[in-house]
């Protein structure tokens, strides 16, 4: 039987800290909010000795606009959804597997937005697109729903910004199931992140 703090770091992998997110409450922090909205920062937790890799995508530039193509069909939102291709390169030695997360930062919820969780990708594996390859687990993001779900933020709120971050792990599998909730974790030999903006 595994101890209760093995249990909760299992639990936490499942996110991968997908900028390591935790809350810090900063009232008043961040960019200034007039639509009533306030702004709570969201803190890094990613290991200093975390390796930074690249990862593209076909679909969007760095720090561009994500086409709508790629937005939620809910939310308020009516879009097809489609998944962001990513593709990477450079991961660190001692890769073992890997997870890719889409995190809204912006989100006015106090802790942020989780869109995509996706786990147990394979070490030899250099992109994921519509279909995780063998495998993989795709997890359930804070919109209940298991796989991609595209963004859509508030009407009239300041730009989001949708972090695409692949992680290195050193593990082949987190033998987590999909429903595992989003949280913190330790086990990331390097990252790699893309950021696409959103605007309604």
């Amino acid at each position: 039987m595994r101890s209760p703090f093995r249990a909760m770091t299992a639990v936490a992998l499942a996110a991968l800290c997908v900028a390591g997110m935790v809350t810090t409450a900063t009232a008043g922090s961040g960019p200034a909010r007039t639509d009533g909205y306030g702004y709570s920062a969201v803190r890094r937790n990613i290991p200093a000795k975390a390796v930074r890799f690249q990862v593209s995508s076909p679909d969007v530039r760095d720090g561009g606009a994500l086409p709508a193509t790629h937005w939620a069909n809910g939310f308020g939102c009516d879009n097809p959804n489609q998944p962001v291709r990513l593709g990477w390169t450079g991961a660190p030695a001692g890769t073992r597997g890997y997870a890719v997360t889409l995190f809204d930062p912006d989100a006015p919820t106090g802790s942020g937005f989780w869109h995509w969780l996706v786990w147990d990708i394979p070490a030899s594996a250099t992109r994921l697109g519509a279909t995780p390859p063998p495998g993989a687990v795709s997890g359930t993001g804070d919109a209940g729903v298991a796989g991609y779900f595209g963004p859509c933020p508030p009407v009239g709120d300041i730009a989001h910004h949708y972090q695409f971050t692949v992680y290195a792990l050193d593990v082949p599998s987190l033998a987590l199931a999909p429903t595992t909730p989003p949280a913190v974790s330790s086990h990331v030999l390097g990252y790699a992140r893309l950021t696409a903006t959103v605007q309604r």
